[in-house]
């Protein structure tokens, strides 16, 4: 197998992305992120992948709950701020207004299509994401959207490169 193929298959199934908030104490951080789905119908269980070398990462992995926001499509601002600029560096939180939600997971007001996960699970297969698996506790929509996807999002460089593991 070449990983050529492999990013073809990837790219062709175009994701949604979504931005992935979460909070310890006064420590609030967030990502965009384009590895998430569904994990479980009974119990409901919903997963989302956190890339190691995200400031993110360490606060999601101490957090209870996180934030899971799907991007619309004229939300490409906000995948801009969460996926470029990194928050060891900037606050991204006084660009971006946010209320605590359950558990303090930061909810983005401009974000109306949510869920809030109480984690369950985090699995390190050794690769440069882990995932962080989730009970949903709140879900939010304000009806039907046209998500954004990872083709309107594949020139935007990430404030940490992948090698930048923490």
């Amino acid at each position: 197998m070449t990983a050529d193929r492999f990013d073809d298959l990837m790219a062709a199934l175009d994701a949604p992305m979504t931005v992935v908030t979460a909070a310890v104490a006064e420590e609030r951080a967030g990502c965009l992120v384009g590895f998430h789905a569904q994990a479980s119908i009974e119990p409901a269980r919903y997963c989302v992948w956190i890339s190691k070398a995200n400031h993110t990462y360490p606060v999601a992995l101490r957090a209870s709950h996180l934030a899971v926001h799907l991007l619309a499509r004229e939300d490409l601002d906000l995948a801009e701020l969460f996926g470029t600029v990194s928050g060891d560096r900037v606050d991204k939180f006084a660009v971006a207004s946010a209320g605590a939600g359950p558990g303090g997971a930061p909810l983005l007001e401009r974000c109306p299509n949510r869920l809030v996960l109480r984690r369950v699970s985090v699995g390190d297969d050794g690769g440069d994401h882990v995932a962080v698996t989730g009970e949903p506790v709140l879900a939010e929509t304000a009806g039907p959207f046209e998500p954004l996807r990872l083709s309107q999002v594949s020139g935007l460089t990430p404030g940490h490169d992948n090698a930048e593991r923490r």
